[in-house]
C-alpha cells in the first residue's frame, strides 16, 4: 500500500514541476531545489516498492520501514494540500490578483508575480516544511539499501471488468452429505415433545464454507416452508448481547428504537416468538462465555415445538457450551471438488483448447489450496485474468505459498491475489479494513470515500466515479467482495467481505485502521502506541454510549466514520473538539442509526478548520441552517445533507465550493430555494433536488442556473416549477438536453402562492426537454390536460413513468407510443374520464383495434377519487401483466374491451374501490365472468383466486 501513497505524493509533485515558472517568481529558502530533491528521492524509492511490499509479509523490519515511508508520504501530501487550499482561499478573498481558478488539486507553488505579506509568510512556512520532509526521506532512502530490494515493474491499471464477467458462484461443490444432514436435522421433529430447544452446529476452520452452506440451507424450499419465521444474525467477535438481541428483533420485523436494556429486548423477543416455529441462525460465534448465551436460550424456548437454532463456529468448544449435540464437522474439500470450484472461475470465458493446455498446472495449483473453498475461489479468480502458461507457472512457483499466518492455508492465495492488484486498487482494498466484520458496504458510499482519500486521482476533469466503479468491479471479480445486493437492473448496490478477507485487510494495515464498537458503560477509548498513528477510524456508538473524546487526540486521522445509535446529542463541545483537533480529515461521516434521534441541531462555524475535508455526511440531522464558513472547505467533493428535513437554506456562498461533485440533498423538504452562485458548481455530478423559488433576493434567478451543470448524472428532481415566469428563457437555454448521463428525472410543478394556468404548464413542460437517454420520469402537480409534448414521445428508452397529482390530465393515449415503457402509474387525478384509446385525425378511434404501450407490464391507478369512466376502446396492451386500482371509489366498471386487449394479464388488484368490488364480486355471474380468466385476483388484500403478487 506504501506504493500507492508514494504515487499520490509523486502525482502532486509532477503537477508542480510541470508548470512553466516565470523567472521573477521564486520561492524563498530555495524551495524549488527542495521540491526537485523530494521528487528524486520518491522516484528512487518507488522503483523498489513492489519488491518491498512482497517482502513485508515475512519481514517485520521491512514492514516498519514501509510504515515510516507511509508516514512521511502522508505528511508530504498534507503539505501540498495545505498550500493548494491556501491559494484557493486567497483567490476567493481577492488577495491573489489575476489568479485563475484552480482546476487541479495542486495547480502550482507559484500562482502569480504579485505577492503580499501573506504569501511571503506562507512561502517561508512551506519552505521549512519541505526541507524537514526531505531530511526524513534522506534517512529512509539510506535505510532502503540495507534490504537489497530489487526493482520491479509496477502492475498497470486493469482493463474495465464488464458486469457480465462477474462470476457468481452459487453452486456448492462437495457438500452434498453435509447439506442433506443439516436439512434433515432442521426438519426433524421426532423429539418435538421435549421442551429443550435444539441447537445444531456447523464446525470448521475459517474459509471452509460454513456460512455458505448455512445460507444455502436457510434458503432451501423445504426449510423455508417448514418454519413460520427465519432470522439470520451475524454474531462475530465480541458477542455483544444488546446488538444480537436487536438483530433478532429486527429479523422478527419488530421495532427496537425504544429499548435500551437487554431485559427489555429479551422480553420483546419472547413475546414475538410465542406460538411461532422459528429458525434462528447465529453465524460466526466465537464466545465461550455461557452466561452470554444462557439468557437468550431461556428466552428462545418460548417458541413453538420444532423451532431450531443453527450456529456456525470455528471452535467445537463453543458448540458444546451452547448445547449442540453431534455437530456437523466440515472438513477440507476433496481434490476433485476443489478443482471443480477452481476451474469454474479460472477457466471462465476460455476455449476448451486453452483449458486443456492449462489443466495440468492448474491441478498442481489446486493441490496447494489444501481443500479450502475460499483459497480455491481466491486463486481461481486471480488466474482467470492470467492468459499465458508462464503466468500460471509463476503463481505455482511463488515463495508466498510458504506463508502460514492468519488462517492456515489462506494467507498465501490472498497475498498472491493482492500482490497482483495495481497499487491504487490495493489501496482501495486495504481501505475496507475500516469497516467492522460483516458490515454491509454500500458501493457508492465506498467509492466516494476512496475519492476523498485521493485513490481515484486528483483531476476534476476525469470521471473519478467511473474509475471507482471499475476498481470495485475489479475487486469483486477477484473474490475480495461477496454477498452482493443488487437493484432491479442488476447493478450491485452493496456487498460484504468474508471475515478472513477482512482479517487479511487488517493484517496488511495493522495500526493504520481503528474500528471500535462502544456500548453503555464501556471504558474510555485508550489511545496508545498501537493506535496513536491510526489514519482511518470507524466508531459505532450503541444506545447509552458516550462519545469517546479521546479519539480527538489521534491528529493523523484522515477518515472518521461515526455510526450513532445513542439517544444523546452530539454536543457542541464534542464537535468543536473534532473540528479543532482532527484537521487532517478527508472524510467525516456522522450517520444516525435511528432516524428519530436529534443528534446534531447546529454545526459550529469552526468546521472551516477542516481544510483538507473532501467528504462530509450530515444526513438525517436536525439542523436548520449550515454555517457560511462551510463554504471555506474548498476541497469538498461530497456534501450529503439528505433527510435534513428541517434545513431551510443553504449557505449563500456555495459558489466557492468549486470542487464539489456531489450535493446529495434529497428529502430536504424545508429547503425553499437554491442560493445564487449554484451555477458555478460545474463539477457537480449529483444534485438530488433543485428548488425553483419566486424569491429572487437570495435565490438564483431561474432554473436556467442548471444549464452549465452539464455533468449531472443519475437522478435529479426539480421542484417549484410553478414559480417559473420566463418559459421562453427556459426553452432557449435547453437546460436539460445536454445532460446525457441523467437517467431519472422528477419534475414538480408546485408553486408558491396562487395557482398557474394549465396552458402555462403545458408550455413549460415542452421547454424542459431532457436528453433522450432518460429511463425514468416522474411528473407531479402538473396542471395540463394532456402530454402531447414532442420530447416525451422521443424518449425511446423510457421504462417507467409516474404521474402524481396531475389533476387535469385526461388523455393518456399519446403515451401509448412510447416503445420501451414497462410501468405506468397514475396518482391523484381529478378528472371523471380517462382516455387510453388512440386518437385518429382529431377524433378518438373506437372501431379499429390498435396496439398501444407495446411493452407495458405494470399499470397502476391510485387515489383517482373523481374517476368514473375509463374510455378504453379496442386498445391492445400485449404485455400487460399487472393491473392495480386503489382508492378509485367512483369508477363504475372496467372497460368491456379489457378482456380482449390484455390477454396476458396475470394479476388484478383492487383496493378501496367499492363500486368495482361490488360489481365484480365472485359469484355474480356475468360481471365475474369478465375477469375470472385472470389467474390472480385480489380485492382489499384478500385473494378471490390465485396467490400473492410477485415482487417487482
Amino acid at each position: 500500500m506504501a506504493d500507492a501513497i508514494v504515487n499520490l505524493a509523486l502525482e502532486q509533485l509532477l503537477q508542480i514541476t510541470a508548470k512553466k515558472i516565470k523567472e521573477e517568481v521564486r520561492l524563498v529558502g530555495n524551495v524549488e531545489n527542495e521540491v526537485k530533491k523530494l521528487r528524486r528521492n520518491l522516484k528512487a524509492i518507488q522503483a523498489v516498492l513492489l519488491n518491498a511490499e512482497e517482502k513485508q509479509v515475512k519481514d517485520e523490519a521491512v514492514r516498519q520501514w514501509l510504515g515510516q515511508l507511509k508516514d512521511t508520504s502522508y505528511d508530504i501530501e498534507d503539505v501540498l494540500d495545505e498550500w493548494n487550499t491556501e491559494i484557493m482561499r486567497l483567490q476567493f478573498e481577492g488577495d491573489l490578483e489575476h489568479a485563475p481558478a484552480p482546476k487541479q488539486k495542486v495547480p502550482s507553488f507559484f500562482p502569480c508575480s504579485c505577492f503580499g505579506i501573506k504569501q511571503v509568510v506562507l512561502r517561508r512556512d512551506i519552505a521549512q516544511k519541505i526541507k524537514e520532509l526531505n531530511e526524513k526521506l534522506d534517512i529512509i532512502a539510506r535505510e532502503r539499501d540495507a534490504y537489497n530490494f530489487k526493482e520491479m515493474k509496477s502492475i498497470e491499471a486493469p482493463e474495465r471488468v464488464r458486469s457480465t464477467s462477474l462470476v457468481d458462484v452459487t453452486e456448492i461443490y462437495g457438500r452434498e452429505f453435509e447439506k442433506n444432514s443439516l436439512v434433515s436435522k432442521l426438519l426433524d421433529e421426532r423429539n418435538e415433545k421435549q421442551r429443550d430447544l435444539p441447537v445444531i452446529s456447523l464446525v470448521g476452520m475459517g474459509g471452509i464454507g460454513k456460512t455458505t452452506l448455512a445460507q444455502l440451507v436457510y434458503n432451501n424450499d423445504k426449510v423455508m416452508s417448514h418454519f413460520d419465521t427465519k432470522i439470520w444474525v451475524c454474531v462475530s467477535n465480541p458477542f455483544n448481547e444488546v446488538r444480537v438481541a436487536k438483530a433478532i428483533i429486527e429479523g422478527l420485523e419488530c421495532r427496537t428504537n425504544d429499548f435500551v436494556e437487554l431485559e427489555s429486548l429479551l422480553k420483546c423477543i419472547r413475546q414475538s416468538i410465542t406460538g411461532k416455529k422459528f429458525l434462528l441462525v447465529l453465524d460466526d460465534v466465537w464466545s465461550e462465555d455461557y452466561n452470554k448465551w444462557e439468557s437468550f436460550y431461556h428466552c428462545l424456548k418460548n417458541g413453538s415445538y420444532g423451532s431450531k437454532v443453527l450456529i456456525t463456529t470455528r471452535n467445537e468448544r463453543v458448540a458444546s457450551i451452547m448445547g449442540s449435540v453431534a455437530p456437523i464437522r466440515m472438513e477440507q474439500l476433496a481434490q476433485e471438488e476443489c478443482w471443480l470450484l477452481f476451474s469454474q472461475l479460472a477457466f471462465f470465458g476460455r476455449s476448451p483448447e486453452e483449458c486443456e493446455k492449462l489443466e495440468k498446472i492448474g491441478r498442481e495449483i489446486v493441490a496447494k489450496c489444501k481443500g479450502l473453498p475460499l483459497a480455491a475461489k481466491t486463486i481461481g479468480s486471480l488466474l482467470r485474468f492470467k492468459r499465458t502458461r508462464d503466468e500460471w507457472q509463476r503463481i505455482l512457483n511463488s515463495e508466498i505459498w510458504k506463508l502460514e499466518q492468519i488462517e492456515k492455508g489462506l494467507l498465501s492465495p490472498l497475498t498472491l491475489s493482492y500482490n497482483d492488484l495495481p497499487s491504487r486498487i490495493r489501496q482501495c482494498f486495504s481501505y475496507c479494513a475500516i469497516f467492522p466484520k460483516d458490515h454491509n458496504i454500500e458501493k457508492d458510499h465506498l467509492i466516494k470515500l476512496w475519492m476523498a482519500q485521493g485513490y481515484l486521482g486528483f483531476d476534476n476533469d476525469t470521471e473519478m466515479e467511473v474509475i471507482g466503479q471499475e476498481y470495485f468491479d475489479h475487486l469483486a471479480s477477484r473474490s475480495f467482495f461477496q454477498e452482493f445486493r443488487k437493484d432491479s437492473d442488476e447493478n450491485i448496490i452493496s456487498c460484504k467481505m468474508h471475515d478472513i478477507v477482512h482479517d487479511f485487510a487488517q493484517f496488511l494495515t495493522k495500526s493504520e485502521y481503528l474500528t471500535v464498537e462502544i456500548n453503555e458503560g464501556s471504558e474510555e477509548l485508550v489511545i496508545n502506541t498501537s493506535n496513536e498513528k491510526a489514519r482511518h477510524s470507524m466508531l459505532t456508538l450503541h444506545v447509552g454510549a458516550t462519545f469517546p473524546i479521546s479519539i480527538c487526540s489521534i491528529k493523523s486521522l484522515r477518515s472518521l466514520l461515526i455510526g450513532y445509535g445513542s439517544s444523546d446529542q452530539l454536543s457542541n463541545d464534542v464537535l468543536l473538539n473534532l473540528f479543532g483537533e482532527l484537521t487532517c480529515l478527508r472524510a467525516l461521516d456522522i450517520c444516525v442509526i435511528f432516524r428519530a434521534l436529534n443528534l446534531i441541531t447546529a454545526i459550529p462555524k469552526e468546521v472551516k478548520k477542516l481544510i483538507h475535508l473532501k467528504y462530509l455526511n450530515l444526513s438525517h440531522q436536525k439542523v436548520e441552517k449550515l454555517p457560511e464558513t462551510l463554504c471555506e472547505l474548498y476541497n469538498l467533493q461530497t456534501l450529503d445533507i439528505s433527510w435534513c428535513e428541517k434545513l431551510k437554506e443553504l449557505p449563500q456562498e456555495m459558489g466557492k465550493l468549486i470542487n464539489l461533485r456531489h450535493l446529495i440533498n434529497h428529502v430536504t423538504s424545508s429547503l425553499s430555494y437554491m442560493p445564487k452562485g449554484i451555477e458555478k458548481l460545474t463539477c457537480l455530478r449529483t444534485l438530488s433536488e433543485f428548488v425553483s423559488s419566486s424569491d429572487g433576493s437570495k435565490a438564483c434567478s431561474t432554473v436556467a442556473c442548471l444549464k452549465d451543470l452539464k455533468h449531472l448524472r443519475g437522478t435529479l428532481e426539480i421542484r417549484g416549477l410553478g414559480n417559473v415566469t420566463n418559459v421562453s428563457e427556459v426553452k432557449r437555454m435547453q437546460i436539460l438536453s445536454n445532460k446525457k448521463n441523467l437517467f431519472y428525472l422528477i419534475l414538480g410543478f408546485n408553486k408558491d402562492g396562487e395557482e398557474r394556468k394549465k396552458d402555462d404548464d403545458e408550455l413549460l413542460l415542452e421547454a424542459l426537454q431532457p436528453h433522450p437517454n432518460l429511463e425514468k420520469l416522474v411528473i407531479y402537480h402538473y396542471r395540463g390536460s394532456t402530454f402531447y409534448s414532442n420530447w416525451i414521445l422521443s424518449l425511446t428508452g423510457l421504462r417507467e413513468l409516474r404521474l402524481e397529482g396531475c389533476r387535469n390530465c385526461m388523455h393518456l393515449s399519446p403515451l401509448g407510443k412510447l416503445p420501451s415503457l414497462e410501468s405506468l402509474s397514475m396518482h391523484g387525478t381529478s378528472v371523471k374520464k380517462l382516455v387510453t384509446r388512440m386518437e385518429s385525425d382529431g377524433a378518438f378511434s373506437s372501431s379499429t383495434s390498435v396496439i398501444l404501450f407495446p411493452k407495458l407490464k405494470v399499470l397502476e391507478f391510485l387515489n383517482n377519487k373523481e374517476w368514473e369512466e375509463w374510455d378504453y376502446g379496442n386498445t391492445i396492451l400485449p404485455c400487460l401483466a399487472s393491473l392495480s386500482i386503489y382508492g378509485c371509489r367512483k369508477l363504475r366498471a372496467l372497460p368491456d374491451g379489457l378482456p380482449l386487449g390484455v390477454k396476458n394479464l396475470q394479476h388484478l388488484d383492487i383496493y378501496k374501490s367499492g363500486l368495482l368490488e361490488e360489481r365484480y364480486r365472485k359469484g355474480t355471474e356475468e360481471d365475474w365472468q369478465k375477469i375470472s380468466h385472470i389467474p390472480n385476483i385480489r380485492f382489499n388484500h384478500s385473494y378471490l383466486q390465485g396467490g400473492p403478487l410477485p415482487l417487482r
